[in-house]
């Protein structure tokens, strides 16, 4: 089985310098590159760097991955699409016409010989309580309401203020090592438990593919600065870097 893992694209419908249009240039050649290629392709987390679809309503600069995405599904390939703490209100859309399988919080599968786990991994960082507060309340069913009942363009101009504001909130560097390794943490208490062979995340925007006590734990990084996705081949992981063609740039 050929499987391909992406998260943390973070896909801006308000792409407001050279680096978010860079991005976005890239990732669409990657997906471009993809068609055919995998049975699976597992979404990990923060590919939109917001997503809400209303019931006739979704939003229109996301249509060039939206399309891309399809053209994947249409030629064969499963799409498995996991929340993160960016995209996660999900209604119809996404199942009804691009025929995703969407998950809240993490995705099993067993195939090659190996059990895998598949998470976005904001649940398990540490020192990050203010986060977790508010995780909470915003996917309340009362909260995503009243966002339903905003006119979209003042519901994604308010979603953009809170993104970028918490993009720009300024940590450490040292304190974002330290709230990442609650994801290797987790990831090894579910190897030592022979619950899993091989355990991905994404999230700290770090990858990492390395050997654990009892299986293997892979972050997939991003797509804002690595590039970076993994590849499961026949059950065995390999973390590789994009990079657009010259052609393409």
């Amino acid at each position: 089985m050929k499987i391909c893992v992406l998260s943390d694209i973070h896909f801006k419908y308000i792409q407001s310098s050279p680096d978010d249009k860079a991005n976005a240039r890239i990732v669409l050649s990657f997906l471009r590159e993809a068609v055919g290629r995998y049975d699976l392709m597992v979404l990990n987390g923060d590919i939109f760097d917001l997503w809400y679809d209303w019931k006739y309503t979704i939003i229109k600069q996301y249509f060039p991955l939206l399309h891309r995405l399809a053209e994947i599904g249409e030629q064969g390939c499963k799409l498995v699409l996991i929340s993160g703490n960016h995209d996660f209100w999900f209604n119809s859309f996404l199942r009804d016409y691009l025929r995703m399988e969407i998950h809240d919080d993490l995705y099993r599968l067993e195939a090659d010989g190996k059990k895998m786990l598949f998470t976005h991994g904001d649940l398990h960082t540490v020192n990050d309580v203010r986060y977790k507060i508010l995780r909470k309340v915003i996917r309340m069913k009362g909260v995503r309401w009243l966002f339903s009942m905003l006119h979209p363009d003042l519901a994604l101009w308010l979603g953009h203020k809170l993104s970028r504001s918490s993009r720009l909130r300024k940590v450490s560097s040292k304190l974002k090592r330290k709230k990442a390794s609650g994801l290797q943490d987790y990831a090894a208490r579910q190897l030592s438990r022979k619950n899993f062979d091989i355990v991905v995340m994404g999230h700290s925007h770090y990858p990492i593919l390395k050997e654990l006590d009892g299986g293997i734990y892979a972050n997939c990084g991003d797509w804002m600065r690595h590039h970076s996705y993994l590849e499961i081949i026949d059950g065995k992981p390999e973390l590789k870097t994009y990079k657009i063609k010259e052609t393409q740039a």
